[in-house]
């Protein structure tokens, strides 16, 4: 059955930042593809308080700038007090109402599928719920009971992940965001994090694999001699573990070349300590294209985050690429990836284990190259086909 479906998400390409408006992307274009009628609605980072129609491709995207102190991509340059306030109009704001709700009024959606929602305007939810339309929502971090988004390992009862005030927050969330129709959680972890804390009780609760990225890797051939080569791709944040792993891999006394690619607040920490290291390079950031190619010759992929993660896409990326993985084991990670198999576990911010990792990497390198095409079924049947597939029978009354 053909409908017409709404997507509502606070960033959409080419107004990006992280893997959650990607897959919004993606699945809108699949959504079309299958034969169903699919508009956007998202923000823009110019003042226009009224939704436009600002691009058509196969979906029309409306874009608008919510009313508030500052657009989302720009939350790293203000204070803590102005960035409490930016929530509070984020939460009780009623421009992202009105606005949203005028969209919907225009196009009568059958259903809307929405994903992240801080920074286009929780009152968005409200216009759904007066409207009486299906509403499927996807998550993608914890953004909905902390602040930030953001839950650094061992910080899980500092002051302000246990204060009041962080109490009040996820109260009212819970309160704003009510009982979707449908719950989509890419994770185990993140399904279970929500419902620990009693959100969406009356929803419907799926978990489903984010559909992995459609790259064209190369086959994976024979190693190349040399050094153990490594690849971090990704934010360049204290919270990704870039500091954590540069500091770690200075230790190392085995041979090494650590390929980063990638921008953020550390972009000149990065770049100063390339310029010391001849053994780290530094990339940039870098285009699909160019990850691939950096993937080709890496011998395996490191995510070393310090913060909760859901369903990192670089894993996906790089499985697809039959290259294993060393990673964090925190939030959704060691769902994807398994001990042995398709890469290494350690403990978050844990030196030691890293570093034994690295060295059970290196005894059995040859063998994870020849096991590329077993890596690459890491993520058999996570087709973004499938997902779609999926998502669809959930859209449906």
């Amino acid at each position: 059955m053909l409908v017409k479906i709404g997507i509502i998400s606070n960033l959409y390409p080419p107004v990006a930042r992280g893997g959650a408006e990607q897959i919004a992307h993606r699945v809108a274009h699949e959504l079309h593809v299958r034969g169903h009628e699919v508009f956007v609605i998202s923000t823009q980072k110019e003042w226009s308080l009224i939704p436009r129609i600002t691009e058509s491709h196969v979906e029309r995207i409306y874009r608008f700038r919510p009313y508030n102190v500052y657009h989302p991509l720009n939350d790293y340059r203000h204070s803590f007090l102005v960035r409490g306030a930016w929530h509070l109009i984020d939460m009780y704001g009623k421009h992202p109402a009105r606005a949203v709700g005028a969209v919907l009024d225009q196009e009568r959606p059958d259903v809307v599928v929405t994903h992240n929602l801080k920074g286009i305007g929780m009152q968005s939810v409200a216009a759904i719920r007066a409207r009486r339309i299906r509403h499927v929502h996807t998550l993608h971090d914890v953004q909905l009971a902390i602040p930030s988004g953001l839950l650094i390992y061992g910080e899980e009862q500092q002051p302000m992940n246990a204060s009041r005030i962080q109490q009040w927050y996820e109260t009212s969330m819970k309160r704003l965001v009510g009982s979707p129709d449908v719950v989509v959680s890419p994770s185990k972890f993140l399904a279970d994090f929500y419902a620990a804390r009693g959100f969406f009780p009356h929803s419907r609760t799926e978990v489903i694999p984010n559909p992995a990225p459609s790259i064209q890797a190369p086959v994976r051939g024979t190693r190349r001699p040399g050094p153990l080569r490594l690849l971090f791709a990704g934010q360049l944040e204290t919270h990704k573990g870039i500091k954590f792993l540069l500091e770690s891999l200075n230790a190392l006394p085995m041979p090494f070349e650590l390929h980063i690619a990638g921008e953020g607040t550390l972009t000149t920490y990065v770049e100063e300590w390339a310029r010391r290291d001849a053994r780290v390079i530094y990339h940039g950031f870098c285009s699909l294209g160019n990850l691939v190619r950096l993937f080709s010759i890496c011998d395996a992929v490191i995510v070393p985050s310090l913060c909760y993660e859901n369903s990192p896409t670089v894993i996906y990326e790089a499985f697809q690429a039959g290259v294993p993985v060393v990673a964090t084991n925190i939030g959704g990670v060691g769902e994807l990836v398994h001990d042995r198999v398709n890469g290494y576990l350690f403990a978050p911010g844990d030196r030691a284990q890293l570093i034994d990792a690295f060295y059970r990497l290196e005894k059995d390198v040859d063998g994870f190259w020849q096991r590329a095409e077993e890596i690459r079924a890491s993520v058999g049947g996570r087709s973004l086909s499938e997902y779609v597939a999926k998502l669809e029978t959930l859209m449906r009354p």
